[in-house]
């Protein structure tokens, strides 16, 4: 005779409680060969008798409701934002308190993590510990240029990036050439209207920045023979040019996220009939930018840092 054996838990019950249910057994007789207690075999009993087989299948028992879960309407309300403007718990919590709505960050991050709208990296970063070296708005301003995605009427724009490392403000121009007189051109432009002395930028080794690594220009010594025309410039205003090493654009960290951002939240999501409306939705999104808080400066937005920083530290007058 074969001896079937249970495969669920659903099928363990049920093994027990027929014999009771069918009045082969008494229960007091079962609950003396049975490895689970006589409470047990009552309880399933009552279930089996109200309900049938399906009652004895396992239910969870986690509550239904929480007294202090987040109403379905923060919860709503959280994801429709983070859709919309794809920005970080921190980010989403500093905004909602400024509407009077307190919802801790780490509940926000365990909303979006349920709702699969986190980040996903494919390798697990490690973490090391810095020592920031808190710099003055003006001291370092990264440069580069970034391809606008695809071809507006056929032809191919560029977007110049220039980022405070200090204050994360920022300013983005649109040229049809990327040259060096635009470079010359762009950096005019940032220092006109930045509201403090520009002591130093830094870029990478492209050939509209320098030609230090421009085999034409070089000796085997890495003698430059002619200086820039952005070199010549800086020179003149008294601006500092700083190159990363070939091939490590992590040590333009600060403008390159900024390009990730366009990227993700501006380009992927706006198409342009025309120039004009690629220029003025790019200022938009410019001026939000600066608008908007940054974990990095603790709350404040780049406009509100220069501000303050304005009371505190008056703007030099450019010679």
């Amino acid at each position: 005779m074969a001896i079937h054996m249970a495969k669920t838990i659903k099928e363990e019950r049920l093994r027990w409680v027929l014999p009771i249910a069918s009045k082969e057994m008494k229960l007091k007789d079962v609950a003396k060969l049975c490895p689970h207690g006589k409470r047990s075999l009552e309880r399933w009993l009552a279930l089996y008798k109200q309900g049938g087989e399906e009652a004895l299948e396992p239910k969870s028992t986690e509550p239904k409701t929480q007294p202090k879960e987040t109403p379905i309407w923060k919860k709503e309300m959280v994801i429709e934002i983070q859709k919309q403007t794809k920005k970080c718990a921190l980010k989403i919590h500093w905004q909602l308190e400024k509407e009077g709505i307190l919802i801790h960050e780490r509940t926000i991050g365990k909303i979006l993590k349920d709702e699969n709208l986190v980040r996903k990296y494919r390798v697990k970063r490690i973490k090391y510990k810095y020592i920031k070296a808190e710099r003055k708005t003006g001291e370092l301003i990264e440069i580069d240029v970034k391809y606008v995605p695809g071809h507006l009427r056929g032809k191919r724009y560029y977007q110049y990036t220039a980022i405070d490392t200090a204050s994360k403000w920022r300013h983005l121009e649109v040229y049809d050439e990327q040259t060096n007189f635009h470079s010359i051109l762009f950096l005019q432009k940032i220092i006109s209207i930045f509201p403090h002395k520009i002591q130093s930028i830094k870029t990478d080794n492209g050939s509209i920045f320098t030609n230090f690594y421009t085999s034409m220009t070089k000796r085997s010594d890495m003698t430059v023979k002619t200086i820039h025309a952005l070199d010549q410039f800086c020179a003149k205003h008294n601006i500092i040019h700083y190159l990363i090493d070939p091939g490590k654009p992590a040590q333009n960290g600060t403008v390159e996220r900024s390009h990730r951002e366009d990227q993700e939240k501006f380009y992927e999501q706006n198409k342009f009939k025309s120039f004009s409306e690629l220029q003025m939705k790019l200022k938009l999104w410019n001026n939000y930018y600066n608008d908007l808080e940054h974990c990095g400066l603790n709350c404040k937005t780049p406009n509100e840092f220069l501000r303050n920083y304005q009371l505190i530290n008056p703007p030099n007058v450019c010679a």
